[in-house]
């Protein structure tokens, strides 16, 4: 039987569940180093501006490699800065896991951002098109995301890939019985709904001490530790390019809310057409749409300066969360734990 997904933006709960209470609520992405994704955590807070999101001051996980420079950028854009320290695996596991993925454990020190009670963290090559606040009104004690595909060459160390079995179509390519049991279901990590929590990001730091790294890093981890309560979600909610290629049936590009650049030559920002499959019309498309987003000065953050008895002696009384939230070094921006390395 098919796991209980969303239908639309209505949702479907499987086996019932506690509504979530009311709290604090809002989006989360990861930056590190001085690189060029910085052009895409200003192009999402911009998209979640334009598609009018409830919970729009964009929370920006930095490691202490992100420079002054580019933090000041997101400030401007209305992003409240957290520094957060790196997470590593232990030294000698690092070469199980591909280098490039291997700083992305430093996710999971998210999970101490408990000021929310819900949070949808979402990867900086990740735009959002339609707005998703109602994915926050989907029952608590679950983790919900997108499940991946497998039919990319990324894949070919795996077991699903040497086969031609994807979970994204299973009833073309069937589980073979002398392989034991078919694979659990398996999400992609660049965007998910959780629930913030110390002792789970605890627990979480702990498990990492004691799992040998895998390719994936940080996502084959979540997975097997939020493997019993993951809840899938329409890939409406994580379009992974490489559906466009692979199950083209599975998708109807005109409902998709939230689109992934994740494929090879795909972020918009290095976009050159040149890499494989780059130079579909349906690609090139999703690129110039981000684009609009990304220079769009309309969509710039607006400070609220209201007027008052100071602002007319020269003083402007700001009132502006974000703002001050990302001011506030002491309280906000510096965020520490001890490092699993």
């Amino acid at each position: 039987m098919a796991p209980a997904m969303l239908a639309g933006d209505g949702i479907e709960v499987d086996g019932g569940g506690k509504v979530a209470a009311e709290g604090k609520k809002g989006y989360v992405t990861f930056l590190a180093g001085n690189g060029d994704y910085v052009k895409g955590v200003v192009g999402l807070a911009k998209g979640l501006r334009k598609v009018k999101s409830a919970y729009d001051e964009l929370v920006v996980a930095v490691l202490p490699d992100v420079p002054a420079e580019h933090r000041e950028m997101l400030r401007l854009q209305g992003c409240v800065v957290r520094e957060i320290e790196p997470v590593h695996p232990p030294a000698n596991q690092v070469q199980f896991a591909m280098p490039y993925y291997v700083i992305n454990y430093s996710k999971l020190r998210i999970w101490n951002f408990d000021e929310y009670s819900k949070l949808i963290y979402l990867d900086a090559d990740i735009q959002v098109y339609d707005n998703i606040d109602h994915l926050f009104d989907l029952p608590d004690g679950h983790f919900y995301a997108v499940m991946d595909c497998f039919c990319e060459k990324t894949w070919s160390h795996s077991r699903q890939y040497s086969i031609g079995y994807c979970q994204q179509c299973p009833e073309k390519v069937k589980w073979p019985p002398e392989m034991g049991s078919p694979p659990p279901l398996y999400f992609n990590a660049g965007m998910f709904l959780f629930e913030p929590s110390r002792l789970t990001c605890q627990a979480l730091l702990d498990c990492l001490k004691n799992t040998t790294p895998t390719p994936f890093a940080e996502q084959d981890f979540l997975n097997m530790y939020f493997g019993k309560i993951y809840k899938p979600i329409p890939l409406i909610y994580n379009l992974v390019l490489a559906m466009l290629w692979r199950h083209p049936e599975n998708v109807e590009l005109d409902k998709v809310k939230v689109v992934h650049y994740c494929a090879a030559g795909s972020k918009p920002w290095r976009y050159t057409g040149k890499e494989q499959n780059m130079d579909r019309e349906d690609i090139k498309m999703l690129v110039a749409k981000w684009w609009e987003i990304y220079n769009d000065e309309s969509l710039n953050f607006k400070m609220e300066v209201l007027a008052s008895e100071d602002e007319a002696e020269g003083f402007p009384k700001i009132h502006d969360s974000a703002f001050l939230a990302s001011i506030m070094e002491p309280r906000i921006i510096h965020v520490t734990a001890r490092s699993t390395a």
